[in-house]
């Protein structure tokens, strides 16, 4: 493909350019995946490092997602006064911090104030990233390349689990001395300083968001960000387009935005945008995960063993995300939403009875009988992939497109918070409920949401599908 391609009306787009920038904006979703991942093969070595018990366990994992939360809902409001690119640079050295400091740290206190660092950088770029892509992509194909975060943060969480795997297995397991005789648990957490610096410095070549600059009245500097991405023609059409839709109702952007003027009530868009951030947690994705190691081995399979298991998940996933990308500007994202809920709902169902079988044997060993183990894993991969097909990617594209340009930057603050703390949630409480309840109903209960989901996208959600940013009504 040429870098300048001419369309309809003379225009000519620079899909080189274009793609350049949403490679480097999209290393962030690597790094969203890599420094959610990495805690999966790591919790042993924690677990004797530190000395935790369950909840001990349960407070360092989860400790990301309360930075996350933070960082989601900071971000989006900070995305509004210092430009999209200066939050992506900060979140690429909260990443690099974080990293350095997780695997050195001596103790679960400072263990956990490295992963809440690390987590402000995997919020803003939870949130930051998509819109960013959104704000400098043609409407055409915005949905398309908007999902590519998705597939980098998968590809995060796989190269993460091959990451551990390849350690473990060299150091003869995670907690086992490796080079510099350091355990190779804190090489997992190390390893990702290198992608972290990489992003810090290639988001020094990518330009701030043309809306960005117009709503700040730097117009001549967006004006020459369009040219670039669009060709003048087009830049000038646009430019005009974006300072109509400002023009309207153009201020300072606050939070009490978020309220319909007229009625005094919550706009409606933020409530649908809310709904799609925390049932995309609700559905249990992120146990899988976070967990997905401890989850293999309690049902009897070996630490080798599940640690490949992760990797299987985490390629189908990229697949799943790949064959989104393929079709969601042309199906659209609220068919592929309805879908996605319905196939999570029926495969949890079939890995919480799965697990309703479990038995346990004289040793204490934990085990699904007959072909059972086989049935989890492979209705457990089929989540994996309805979900990638489908809330992976999806949510994210229309939290970056769904709200108006004066609200953008505030709802997507509100609901990326709303997202975290519902990860957090489902993530921290998931070892206890492991053991009470247990896994069966654990699971039954994240196919009820997932059903759930399913009701809410049909009466809330309106599709997005090449509609102009400028164009975005709630």
């Amino acid at each position: 493909m040429t870098d300048s391609v001419r369309g309809a009306g003379g225009t000519a787009t620079n899909h080189g350019f274009i793609a350049a920038i949403v490679a480097v904006a999209t290393i962030g979703g690597f790094m969203f995946g890599y420094d959610s991942g990495v805690i999966n093969g790591t919790q042993k070595g924690l677990e004797a490092a530190f000395a935790l018990g369950r909840l001990g366990i349960g407070v360092n994992v989860g400790a990301i997602l309360v930075g996350s939360a933070i960082g989601a809902f900071g971000a989006g409001r900070m995305a509004d006064a210092i430009g999209r690119r200066n939050v992506m640079m900060l979140a690429a050295l909260l990443f690099l911090v974080s990293a350095l400091l997780a695997g050195a740290a001596s103790g679960s206190e400072i263990f956990i104030f490295a992963r809440i660092i690390g987590g402000l950088g995997v919020g803003a770029a939870s949130v930051i990233s998509p819109v960013y892509i959104s704000e400098v992509t043609p409407a055409s194909i915005r949905g398309r390349l908007t999902s590519v975060q998705q597939v980098m943060i998968i590809t995060g969480l796989t190269g993460a689990f091959v990451a551990n795997f390849v350690l473990a297995r060299y150091a003869g397991g995670s907690t086992a001395p490796f080079w510099l005789g350091y355990p190779a648990w804190r090489w997992m957490f190390w390893l990702q300083a290198i992608p972290a610096a990489i992003y810090l410095v290639a988001l020094f070549v990518i330009p701030e968001s043309p809306r960005f600059l117009m709503a700040k009245g730097r117009e001549d500097d967006a004006h020459k960000v369009l040219v670039r991405l669009f060709g003048v023609a087009e830049a000038d059409r646009k430019v005009v387009e974006i300072r109509n839709s400002l023009a309207a109702d153009h201020h300072k952007p606050k939070l009490s935005d978020l309220r319909d003027k007229t009625t005094g009530k919550i706009r409606p868009i933020l409530w649908a945008g809310i709904g799609l951030a925390i049932f995309q947690q609700l559905v249990g994705i992120n146990v899988v995960f976070y967990y997905g190691a401890v989850l293999w081995e309690a049902v009897g399979f070996t630490e080798d063993n599940a640690l490949q298991i992760n990797i299987l998940s985490g390629v189908l996933s990229i697949a799943a995300c790949l064959f989104t990308i393929a079709t969601v500007d042309r199906i659209g994202r609220k068919p592929l939403l309805l879908v996605g809920s319905a196939g999570m709902a029926v495969t949890l169902a079939v890995v919480a009875w799965a697990f309703s079988t479990a038995v346990t044997d004289a040793a204490g060993a934990v085990s699904l009988p007959g072909h059972n183990g086989m049935i989890a894993l492979i209705a457990a991969n089929l989540y994996v992939i309805f979900f990638n097909a489908s809330w992976g990617p999806v949510m994210w594209v229309m939290l970056g497109e769904m709200f108006p340009n004066q609200i953008r930057g505030s709802g997507l603050a509100v609901s990326g918070f709303a997202q975290w703390i519902a990860n957090a949630a489902i993530s921290v409480s998931f070892p206890a409920l492991a053991v009470s309840p247990g896994l069966a109903v654990t699971y039954f209960g994240y196919a009820f949401f997932a059903a759930a989901s399913f009701f809410f996208v049909r009466k809330m959600v309106n599709e997005t599908a090449g509609r102009e940013l400028e164009d975005m009504a709630g």
